[in-house]
């Protein structure tokens, strides 16, 4: 079936970039530890803005974030954020940009505890796909809250119950794929 008759769920709209991100990415199970930050990170981005704004943009920040290698973000020092604040191709957002290094050296500091970051996203669910009802798209959920709480404890920031939420659905974590959109079974 050619992808512009497939039936897709409703947010991703007309968009061509949209469309592309939901039919090869939204939704699909993620378990590689550095793409599963690198998603929190630029959803933390997202705050307050429409998601098609950081999609638009992500490039920009793969570049300006050393391709979301944690070990490399953790090193930024306050040149480096200055820089960044000063890079069109970003969001720039002081607050923003220092919690993407802070969650950086959480995120490192993880590893060198020997906690995978990976097994510590699944574990939220057992490593299982949370199945949604395909009608509802709710901003935020219990299971949102529980994992928003659990990263705020260990220091990341801009992970709200809603950010946290979109993050799971875009990870794959929850499958929110409305009923009747082709992605939905898969």
């Amino acid at each position: 079936m050619a992808v512009d008759e497939r039936k897709r769920c409703g947010w991703a709209g007309a968009d061509p970039l949209m469309q592309a991100y939901h039919d090869e990415e939204w939704g699909r199970p993620v378990r590689d530890p550095r793409a599963l930050w690198e998603c929190l990170m630029l959803e933390g981005f997202q705050a307050g803005l429409a998601w098609i704004t950081v999609l638009r943009k992500r490039e920009a920040f793969r570049a300006a974030f050393a391709n979301f290698e944690p070990t490399k973000v953790a090193r930024f020092g306050e040149q480096d954020v200055l820089s960044l604040l000063q890079d069109p191709g970003i969001i720039r957002s002081r607050a923003k940009i220092e919690a993407t290094i802070q969650g950086a050296g959480i995120y490192c500091e993880m590893a060198k505890q020997g906690e995978d970051f990976a097994d510590f996203c699944w574990s939220f669910t057992q490593g299982q796909v949370v199945q949604g009802d395909g009608v509802s798209l709710p901003a935020s959920t219990a299971l949102s809250a529980q994992v928003s709480k659990e990263l705020k404890r260990r220091g990341f920031k801009f992970v709200g119950p809603t950010i946290a939420y979109a993050w799971l659905q875009a990870v794959g974590i929850v499958n929110d794929h409305a009923v009747g959109c082709a992605w939905r079974g898969r």
